[in-house]
């Protein structure tokens, strides 16, 4: 059930034309208006001693390249720990088995099969993290999923399964590859490679590890996968309609936030899955209710968290709005939109509305054509100063969010008080100008960070684990203030 009326539709231009947001559009109801927040870069605070900072908050000019400034990365509040590799996709993910083993996971392209990292790929890479200052690679997962898992690799740490569907920038034929990591996370073990999912492009998994999502973005396709045994997934519900970017889902797995690409009124749609969640024949999908912003650029992963009780959806924007619009009269680049981050509130369903936007100085400024327009790597509209993926680590009252920020590379944010989100620590790696990555990346700028990955956590040791498509895996340990801040806490399941 979809709400498309030419009302409902002009009501929202005016609105946003007019300072207000809509707060959730849900059937039969009439839009609500609230304020919107700020869009004024967030607050941070001091880095520590052993801190190299930036000038400018999130920014690597052409001169600090070119001075060789750049070389020494910036950092706040971090140190690094460990480092594999000179390539990374679009997700870190993280299991420990009952052995007592440590596990990363990261998909090592960014676009399969333009961007193969010469002798390390391609595939998916496991990494032993006993020593996050050593990491060790042992195996390399070539399913065709895994070869080519585009933004769709997810761990399910409640059961121990890994997954991904085949995807591409717009879509590719959804073969899903499900592997168990529970006998020892080094080593997963296949359990099925099937084309159930369609076409794929992101994914999503329910809590409790028995429905797996796919999400089919170009082709407006989400598909629900039965995986409670996983060597014969089965198709529960398939839809084409939404513009589907990451699912994600409540805890008790009723309630699907989806990340919605559809123009003009790209951003969060609630559905009611309770239907599929429960294994009813021929399940019925409602939509609870839908929201834009004035920000938005691409919807990426909308995050449900609690916090003391109370319920929100941690959503990022990726890229701009020139990613997917070409420049007019009426909206010319300088005026274009950074979507990056936000914060919605989510108590009530039915109206959800944004209650903090997470911005940095450099998504404020016209860094499209203004002095920014030379920095390194913000020419290309794949790359630019602009958001991609954020994580939390745990659904239950986070401390803190992860983001990595492409240009500006790791991002980590307070977020004790949602209303009032401040940046708290970065990391951002850089090389010298005019050399490629490492390992001659092929289709990759030559300058600039690549930061595009969900991160992953180990809290237990106030680290994150993050790719960077040029510069390959990091575990940054939390320094200062920002370990503090971090506390301790379960890693990302």
């Amino acid at each position: 059930m979809r709400i498309r009326t030419p009302v409902i539709r002009f009501a929202t231009a005016a609105m946003m034309a007019s300072g207000l947001v809509v707060a959730g559009v849900a059937h039969g109801d009439v839009p609500l208006a609230r304020p919107v927040p700020s869009d004024r870069p967030v607050a941070d605070i001091a880095c520590d001693r052993g801190s190299l900072p930036e000038s400018q908050q999130g920014r690597v000019t052409a001169a600090e390249v070119a001075s060789g400034r750049s070389a020494k990365g910036y950092t706040c509040n971090t140190a690094q720990v460990g480092h594999y590799g000179s390539s990374g996709g679009f997700h870190v993910e993280r299991y420990d088995d009952a052995a007592g083993h440590s596990c990363a996971y990261m998909d090592s392209t960014l676009l399969f099969p333009k961007d193969v990292a010469g002798p390390e790929g391609p595939g998916v890479f496991v990494l032993d993290m006993h020593d996050p200052s050593q990491p060790v690679r042992t195996a390399v997962l070539t399913t065709p999923a895994m070869l080519s898992p585009h933004e769709s690799l997810r761990v399910n740490a409640h059961r121990g399964l890994l997954a991904a569907d085949m995807g591409y920038s717009s879509f590719n034929p959804g073969f899903v590859d499900i592997y168990d990591l529970t006998q020892d996370c080094r080593h997963p073990v296949l359990k099925s490679s099937t084309p159930l999912g369609v076409v794929g492009h992101e994914s999503g998994w329910s809590p409790d590890g028995r429905t797996f999502w796919v999400a089919g973005s170009q082709a407006r396709e989400l598909t629900a996968l039965d995986v409670s045994n996983p060597s014969l997934p089965v198709v529960l519900w398939m839809n084409i309609g939404h513009w589907p970017h990451a699912v994600t889902l409540s805890p008790d797995g009723k309630r699907l936030y989806l990340a919605d690409q559809d123009d003009p009124f790209s951003g969060l749609v609630i559905l009611d899955v309770s239907q599929i969640q429960d294994r009813v024949a021929n399940p019925q999908v409602p939509e609870v209710s839908r929201l834009t912003w004035p920000e938005v650029s691409i919807p990426q992963v909308a995050m449900p968290f609690t916090s003391h009780g109370h319920r929100y959806v941690a959503e990022v924007d990726e890229f701009s709005k020139r990613t997917r619009t070409a420049p007019t009269a009426a909206q010319p680049v300088q005026k274009e939109h950074t979507g990056a981050a936000r914060i919605i509130d989510i108590a009530d369903e039915r109206n959800p509305y944004v209650v903090a936007n997470i911005r940095l100085a450099v998504h404020n400024t016209s860094n499209h054509q203004g002095p920014e327009a030379t920095d390194p790597g913000n020419g290309d509209v794949a790359q630019e100063y602009a958001g991609h993926y954020c994580s939390i680590p745990t659904p239950v009252d986070p401390t803190i969010m992860a983001c990595s920020m492409i240009l500006s590379g790791l991002r980590i944010f307070d977020i004790r008080d949602p209303r009032h989100p401040r940046e708290i620590a970065y990391f951002n790696g850089q090389v010298l100008p005019g050399k490629p990555g490492s390992a001659g990346t092929p289709g990759l700028a030559s300058q600039g960070a690549f930061a595009m990955s969900s991160p992953a956590y180990n809290l237990e040791k106030h680290q994150i684990w993050y790719t960077d498509g040029r510069l390959g895996f990091y575990a940054v340990r939390l320094t200062g203030a920002a370990a503090t801040i971090a506390g301790t806490g379960t890693h990302r399941g």
